[in-house]
This record gives structure tokens, sequence and C-alpha cells, in this order.
């Protein structure tokens, strides 16, 4: 049974009624987030309950100790954690000097809370008793400024009911938090300063070992029925915390309002020593604006990104309002405005996984971000990769690599492997296929090949060095094998020859050997530069395509299928439809050895080259591989439904295409893994937009064509989407009844729709 409090609604996440058995989940749901920073859906009132507190700063992270039993030649020094910042939002508040803490009031009534998808805002109400009796009705807004994106503000809204009380208001920052992730209880933080000088306060601080400079701010500003109050607060202060209290003396109905500024500045935008001085710029820039322009700017803000990235759906609610709230999750995390950041799975949503980057922003989130974003967007991703091919090659030599190999790291902060668990760490080497395919994946797309001559062949030059290494000549087979690795199923540890890495192994160096090929021709400067400074010689190169063209693929006759590795078959070959309900999920109910011998995949492994390269294969090929490999899938990873999705629309299945959609676009509002509440899956979030636009709309890219091949789920009545295609911006309106396309800008373009050639002329509305 999934969850269900989350009302239905196409623009908005909405939940009624209080329930502390739903806070933590509820916390990561209406969480907020602006690309430089984000928090969960903390109370801003003290709350006793269960509460998992998160407040994350973009790019700030803390290398907590690897904790393991036994050490290994190669292991990383430590796992890098997303580090859960100072509070700025806590407003503590007492009525006749009782705590307002909905954990322990008599009564709850009439909570609802909502976070506006459409204008990025987050509001909750309620009516609750206190224990002395005293019931209070309030009413909170806050949102993390797009424009002014060190800032956040809140709007707090309380009434007193029955009778004239006694209030005391005391917003605060807080710096004496810890994450609820760390390995051995470390200090994060050190406080090197808590100040306060009127109504701003400031806690001043740098993590430990990172030594990142941070900080945080606030302001308030008391209004009483919409009047500024002139009551001047007291200051609380301690080592770690500073907050402000006001004592007011409030008539029964009179409505008292705290309008807060908080947020953080950061030395990774503003010198060390004027870190105080840029917080005071960005508060005097906040209150200058005022909360209600800051708001309308907030609203401009998002209707500029929903006017571009907005996915519409006419009929089904739930599939609308899942879309949508995978794409505003998206935006909520990466903006693409510095390519020193990049998309960590939960985002600023949780501590899970670390808020580090995983292979999700190339095989996944690329595409998004290409065609919802300018061309800048999809660069800086791949400019980060770039940016840390040196700590590649260090990862790569710490593991006995050498020659300029390179290793991108499973899980990063700065370009070192910093992830902890030895069949990941060191066998989910498949990772690096997905950067070279994102290099592909962009210059196919935004047809600009200057990333290659610039970055990406020495990128490309790094990994091939990789690949060859890494194989073995078997003298049985007289052929090249892929030993002791880990494929995308990672319910499958420590296998030889995974189909899908030695596939990509193959193509890396294929497309490794072209580009040198295009560079040498067409970039000869760049070329040039590229050989003296990787030291490449023609016969490394020949080499490499001695492995390319004689590289093993495990293959079963009796099936017709790439088997996903050796040995494969020897298993107890179960299907998922016949495991017993009651053993499921099997991460929870069975042991890791079971699962380790069982057929079960986690997500799409062999199918994920099929996804990747389908121009390789026929649509029997697909379809016999899909139908042979996604019985034995328990889609237990976040990743899977989509790249399923998007498979079983290709091959016509429109009703296991819409289930896999559903379930991609609500895993987290209908917590179907029975985990929201550590945060949200934001990379597979990026799937459910592929899982319409690929799957649904067909969407591809062949010779420099934008293809299209639409089906619509029997649940819809239409949906339309737009696509930034190099530079121009088409429309597409899918309906039952037929199909639309739109072009704005200055040039015709000619598509294809089922395989023959559409005219879009600027102005016009073409049906095809």
């Amino acid at each position: 049974m999934n969850q269900d409090y989350i009302k239905a609604h196409p623009w908005s996440i909405i939940e009624e009624g209080f329930d502390s058995e739903q806070v933590e989940s509820s916390e990561s749901l209406f969480s907020l987030g602006n690309g430089a920073m984000g928090q969960r859906a903390n109370f801003e009132e003290h709350y006793s309950g269960e509460t998992f507190q998160g407040s994350y700063i973009a790019g700030v992270y803390y290398p907590d100790k690897t904790r393991v039993g036994w050490w290994k030649n190669g292991y990383p020094e430590y796992f890098a954690k997303v580090l859960n910042a100072p509070n700025w939002i806590g407003i503590d508040i007492l009525v006749n000097d009782v705590s307002l803490d909905l954990n322990t009031c008599k009564k709850v009534e009439h909570f609802r809370r909502e976070l506006n998808m459409k204008e990025g805002w987050y509001k909750r109400s309620f009516v609750a008793t206190l224990p002395n009796d005293w019931e209070v009705a309030v009413d909170v807004t806050r949102f993390l400024s797009l424009d002014l994106d060190e800032t956040g503000a809140i709007q707090y809204n309380l009434q007193v009911l029955n009778s004239d009380a006694e209030v005391i208001m005391v917003p605060y920052l807080d710096g004496g938090i810890k994450n609820k992730d760390t390995n051995w209880d470390d200090k994060f933080w050190n406080i090197t300063n808590v100040t306060s000088k009127g109504k701003r306060a400031f806690v001043e601080s740098h993590t430990m070992k990172t030594n990142f400079s941070v900080c945080t701010f606030m302001q308030s500003e008391l209004y009483i029925d919409g009047a500024k109050s002139d009551a001047e607060p007291t200051t609380k202060k301690d080592d770690t915390s500073v907050g402000h209290s006001y004592i007011i003396e409030l008539s029964k109905d009179e409505t008292l309002t705290l309008i807060k500024f908080g947020g953080y500045t950061v030395d990774r935008n503003h010198p060390k020593d004027r870190l105080l001085q840029a917080a005071n710029t960005v508060l005097d820039e906040a209150i200058q604006l005022g909360f209600d322009a800051l708001l309308q700017k907030q609203k401009d803000a998002w209707a500029k990104i929903w006017e571009m990235s907005d996915i519409t759906i006419e009929g089904d609610v739930e599939a609308q309002q899942g879309i949508r709230f995978n794409i505003f999750q998206l935006n909520q995390t990466y903006l693409g405005k510095d390519s020193r950041l990049n998309i960590g799975p939960k985002g600023f949503t949780g501590e899970k996984y670390g808020g580090s980057t995983y292979w999700d922003t190339e095989a996944y989130c690329l595409p998004f971000y290409m065609a919802t974003k300018n061309q800048e967007v999809a660069w800086n991703l791949l400019k980060y990769r770039y940016n840390h091919l040196e700590k590649a090659i260090e990862n790569a030599e710490k593991l006995g690599f050498s020659n300029g190999a390179a290793l991108y790291p499973m899980v990063t902060m700065n370009g070192e492997e910093c992830h902890n668990e030895w069949e990941i760490t060191f066998e989910e080497i498949h990772r690096n296929g997905a950067i070279a395919f994102a290099i592909y994946n962009y210059h196919r797309f935004t047809g600009d090949y200057s990333y290659i001559p610039k970055m990406g062949l020495e990128v490309l030059i790094g990994i091939a060095r990789f690949w060859h290494q890494r194989v073995n000549f078997s003298e049985e087979k007289q052929q090249y094998v892929m030993l002791g690795v880990t494929g995308p199923n990672e319910y499958e540890n420590n296998v030889n020859n995974n189909w899908y890495t030695n596939y990509l192994a193959k193509w890396c160096i294929e497309y490794a050997l072209e580009q040198l090929k295009v560079v040498q021709e067409s970039y000869p400067e760049d070329y040039k530069r590229i050989i003296q400074k990787t030291d490449l010689a023609q016969l490394e190169t020949e080499d490499w395509a001695k492995v390319a063209g004689n590289m093993y693929f495990p293959y079963s006759e009796k099936h017709d299928v790439f088997l996903q590795q050796d040995g494969f078959l020897d298993k107890k070959m179960v299907k998922v439809q016949d495991l017993d309900k009651s053993e499921r999920p099997i991460n929870q109910k069975w042991s890791w050895d079971r699962i380790l011998r069982s057929p079960y995949i986690k997500q799409a492994d062999v199918l994920q080259g099929f996804y990747f390269f389908e121009d390789h294969f026929s649509q029997e090929e697909l379809e016999r591989h899909f139908d042979f490999y996604e019985p034995f899938t328990v889609h237990e990873s976040s990743l899977s439904p989509c790249v399923h999705s998007i498979q079983a629309a290709k091959l016509g299945r429109m009703e296991q295409a819409y289930t896999f959609y559903l379930r991609t676009s609500r895993l987290d509002l209908d917590d179907y893994n029975k985990e929201v509440k550590e945060g949200l899956h934001i990379t597979s979030m990026a799937g459910t937009w592929m899982s319409i636009v690929e799957g649904f709309g067909g969407m591809r890219v062949l010779d420099g064509q934008l293809y299209f091949a639409p089906k619509i789920p029997d649940q819809w009545q239409s949906y339309s989407f737009k696509i930034n295609f190099r530079n121009q911006i088409i429309t597409v309106h899918i309906s039952a009844d037929g199909n639309s396309f739109e072009i704005t800008g200055n040039e015709p373009l000619t598509i294809q729709v089922n395989e023959k050639p559409v005219k879009l002329i600027p102005g016009e509305t073409v049906k095809a």
C-alpha cells in the first residue's frame, strides 16, 4: 500500500490534516531549493516529534572518514557528506509562556500545507490548541529566492483566537547542528563568531577539514495587523546560536506577522574576509525589495522556467502532478549557472548518497537540461567532468592503472572518488562509459562540436586508456574479457563479462578513435596540443583498436539474447511475477547473499545498453531482450522504471509504458520504495521527463535531424512539451485526434514524424 495523503492537483503538492507519522516524509516532499541552497520542509517553530532537520549549501561538504572493518589498497579515504548547514529558519513561539509545538498541542485542526510549483513557494497553515488551552491560528509562507539566491524569506502570521495573550517570538540562527548520517559523530562545523546588530544577526563558521567559510544571516521585522511594530528585541546568544526575542501583548484576533530574511554567504562566491559584508549587502537588497516584491520576482522567475520546461497532460491529474513535481525539483536542485556544481541524487532534500555526483548526471540528467535550457547549461555539466580529469587519472593510479588512464569516480564532490563500498568503488566502472556517452550525446543533440577539441577529446583519451588496460586477453576464448565488475544491476557483484560494461568499453574506444581523426583533420592546432599533453602515440591507438575489435560478449544461443554476464543462466530462473508478494522488496526482505545468487535485476542493465545504443539493434532484438530481462527485473532502483517505460513505448506496449511512467513520476509522491523520508530521488526525476519526451513522444536525434514517433496512453486526452533544439524552440502537441508542431524562431526546420519529413515554418502550426 503506497502512501496516499498527497492530494491530486495539477500545480501543487497538498497535504491536509496533521499526522505526526507523515512529518518526515512531508519534510522531503515539500523541500525547497534554488540551485545555490536548499532545505527540507522543517517547521519554523519548535517541534519535539520525529523530524529530520536539513538545510544544505551547494558545493559545501565534509570528508567523513571511511568506516570499514577491513581496509583495502585503493580505498577512498573518506565519504563526502553534504553538510547539514546552520539553520536560519527557526522561530520559537510562546503563548503565555507555553511553547507552540505541534507534537504537544492538545489539538491540531485545519492543518494544510501546499508546495506551489507554478510560483515556487511553500505555505503551511493550522489552528492549534496549546497545553494551556490557548488557541492560535498560524499561516506561514516561505520561499528561497531564485533572483537573490543567497536569500530565503519567511512570512509568519499568528493570531490568538480565544482571548488576549502575551506572545513571545524568537527568530534565531542555530549553528549547533549535526548530520543525521555521520559515521563518527565528528564535529563538522567550527563556529568562529556569533554577532547581533540591531535586528540583524550572523553566525560565522567554517567546515572542518575542507575549510569552507560560511556566514549565516538573518533580519526580522514585526507587524501587527499590517502596521510595523516598534517593539525592540532582546538578544539571546551563546557560542553557536543567536536569537532576537520580541514580547508582544496581542489582542484576540489581531494578526502578528514576522517577516524574516535569512540565508548564507559562502567563500565559494566571496572573499573569506568579506562574508559578513556580503551578508549585509544581501540583506539590504532583500529589505529594500520587501517580502511581497521578492515573492513577485519569485513568481516571475518560475514563470520563465515553466515557459520552456513545462509538460502539460490533459485527462490525468496524478500524471500531471507527477511530471511537474519532477521538473520542479530538478530546477530547484540545479539551474546550470555554475560549472563547479552538479546534481546529487538527493539534491537538497536529504543526506543519503552524500549529496555527491554520480553517473546519473550524464546518463539521465543531461538530456533534460539540454532540451529545456540553453546550450551553456549542458556545456557546464560537461565542463565539470573535464575540470576533474586530473583527479580521474589519480583515481585510476590508486588502483594500479598508468599512462594517463582515467577512472571517473562513482561518487564525488571534487573529482576524487569518495564511495566506500568495494563492489561499487572498484567494480562499477561502467560510469566511465556514461561520461563518454554524454559527450557524444551533447554533440548529437546540439550540433556543437567545439567541446570535443577544447576539452572532450582529452577525457575520451583517458577513458579509452582505462578500458584498454582494464581488459584481459583470454587465451581460451582468444578474445578480450572484462573480469570482476559490477554492472548497473547492483544485485550482481564481482561478475565476469557484464555485457553492458564490455559493450560500453568497445564503443568508448571506437568513439575516441573516431574523434581523434576528426580533430586531427579539422582542428589541427588542438590536435597538436592534445597529443603533446597526453603523449599519445600511434602504436597505442592501434592497441586500442585491437581490443575494441575483439571484445567478448556473452551470448545465449538457446534464448538468442546477450547474457547479462557469464553464468547468468546458472541461476534459478524464477520470474518476479512468481515471487510471493510478502518477499518484496527483496532488498528489505532478503539477505544480500540470497540476492546475489538470484536472477533478479535491480534496474536496466542489458536494457540500459539497448537504451543508449538503440540504433545499433533492430526492433526485433530489442523486443527479444526486453521480453527476456524485464520479467526478472524488480525495479528496486529509482532509475529503473524510466528506461523500461521508454522501451515499452517503443515496442508499442502502451499500458506497460504508462504503468512504468506513473511509477517513475510518482516514485516519491506515492513512496513506492518506503524511503521518501530520507529525501527525494532527484536524478531519476530526469528519467521521468525522458519517459514522456523520448518514450511517448518518441523523440530521437538521428543524423542531425529531430525525429518523433508519437504515441499516447489511453488514460490521457493529450500532452505537450517543448524542446530547445539547436536554439530553436519546437512545441509538440500530441492527442488522440492527431499531432501538431510549432517552431519559434526565424528559420524553418524539417523534422521527421513517423519517418516522414515535416517542414516547420515559424508562425505556423503544422499537423502531422
